[in-house]
């Protein structure tokens, strides 16, 4: 957890471009401490952004919150912007919960702070804000991380620096992306960790390895044995104990597979039991078993 809150990078007071909100512990504080006040506007104006990383919201939370409010009040305004294409409208950019939860309350307003954010910059708060708070998934926060690498071309090491985490974090993150939808959804619904997740990265039998963990109850560790097991290769299973006949050749029975050698220039073996068996003839070059064929053949 350490890692997750070593200044968050640039963090939100950078990314605010407000210097007094340097020591905001949150994307709350940081908000309010942007603006000294808000202003109080209509729910049904304020929108959500769909480019959110966070896709799911506990409703115990929500509701647990919602109570909160009805008898407190929002105590810090949600962030917005000018909402692109609709005037006088507003977007959130952090600040979704509380929304959520002011409209299970009833309130049919909501302050708010307006700041005019490009998309790059409201989906670094979005995520900034999210991450410091432990709200986003797994899943949900290698999604955020990919959309800044993919929409507004940053580096591993930008988005490192923008959300505080170190470049392997993100990379790690990053390699969910690539596990079937079944592992996804176990990993959002909390059936897995993000530990358990990646140890199951690049396996032909990542499903049905994910569901042995969560039936078995099998930690970190021991799903990165297991799957360490399943990729090797499957060994032979012992040959069943050669006969004594087989084990122990008699002197003419040796003396025979010498002279056929012999006759043939072929490595010969004989194996008897009890009257039955097989000869062996083992050749060397395609020019040996054309030979052999040669003389099974030839007439006379």
């Amino acid at each position: 957890m350490a890692e997750g809150r070593r200044g968050l990078g640039r963090g939100l007071s950078a990314l605010l471009g407000e210097a007094d909100a340097a020591d905001a512990a949150d994307a709350d504080s940081a908000a309010a401490a942007a603006d000294a006040g808000g202003r109080e506007v209509p729910i049904e104006l304020v929108r959500a952004n769909p480019d959110q990383p966070r896709r799911t919201f506990d409703r115990d939370d929500i509701d647990a919150l919602a109570a909160s409010i009805r008898e407190k009040g929002i105590l810090q305004p949600i962030l917005t912007r000018p909402m692109p294409g609709a005037p006088g409208e507003f977007q959130i950019v952090a600040g979704e919960r509380r929304w959520r939860a002011a409209q299970v309350a009833g309130l049919r307003t909501v302050p708010i702070l307006v700041r005019e954010f490009d998309d790059q910059q409201v989906l670094e708060i979005a995520i900034v804000e999210n991450v410091q708070r432990t709200d986003l998934n797994p899943y949900e926060e290698a999604l955020g991380y990919k959309q800044l690498i993919e929409k507004f071309g940053h580096t591993q090491e930008a988005v490192a620096d923008v959300v505080g985490k170190s470049r392997p974090h993100i990379a790690n993150a990053l390699r969910l992306l690539t596990l079937p939808r079944d592992i996804l959804t176990m990993l959002v619904e909390g059936q897995l960790t993000a530990g358990h997740a990646r140890a199951l990265v690049g396996s032909e039998k990542a499903v049905d390895l994910a569901r042995a963990v969560i039936r078995d109850g099998l930690s970190v560790r021991q799903t990165e044995a297991l799957v360490k097991s399943a990729a090797q290769p499957k060994t032979k299973a012992p040959s069943a104990p050669k006969s004594a006949s087989q084990a122990v050749k008699d002197h003419d029975t040796t003396a025979l597979e010498s002279d056929l050698a012999d006759i043939l220039g072929l490595e010969v073996e004989i194996r008897d039991a009890g009257g039955q068996g097989e000869v062996r003839l083992k050749y060397a070059t395609l020019e040996q078993l054309d030979d052999l064929c040669r003389r099974l053949t030839r007439a006379g």
